[in-house]
């Protein structure tokens, strides 16, 4: 799907806030609120639009600890644990990526005895490497179109 401005500005708009009326873009946008809803649908159909979540806080849902994990799968053991690591709730998202680790894991624990038991429970698959999440420096940036690459 080719995406014009107007397709770029309501990604822009519903980027910053999904939860923003067809009316409230539409304003914003330039084109009518009927118009925003067809486009948002077509979007939806093509792909571009993936999904609408909720962000909710690790803090106040009683998990400490965000962690970023490494894993470098042991031989004939990354095939299990991407069967696996589904089941595991404390995976906020997992990334299988190219180097010398497989994994990537961003995590959520209640704290650091959470933490060792889900290490306890990776190290059978590999080697991990931790590390603690002081802090977000940007968060869930917005995709914007580029004008010269």
């Amino acid at each position: 799907m080719k995406l014009d401005t107007i397709n770029w500005k309501i990604l822009s708009c519903l980027q910053q806030n999904a939860r923003q009326s067809n009316t409230e873009i539409a304003r914003i946008v330039g084109v009518t609120s009927p118009a925003v809803a067809e486009r948002i649908r077509k979007m939806e159909d093509a792909g571009v639009i993936e999904g609408y979540h909720a962000k909710v806080s690790h803090i106040e849902t009683d998990h400490q600890l965000k962690a970023i994990i490494t894993l470098r799968a042991f031989m004939g053991r990354l095939k299990p644990f991407l069967q696996t690591v589904t089941s595991f709730n404390e995976v906020v998202n997992c990334y299988r990526i190219t180097g010398n680790e497989n994994i990537v894991m961003e995590v959520v624990l209640k704290n650091q005895k959470h933490l060792e038991q889900f290490i306890d429970q990776l190290i059978t698959y590999g080697e991990t490497r931790t590390h603690i999440v002081l802090s977000n420096v940007i968060e869930n940036n917005p995709i914007i179109k580029k004008v010269n690459y």
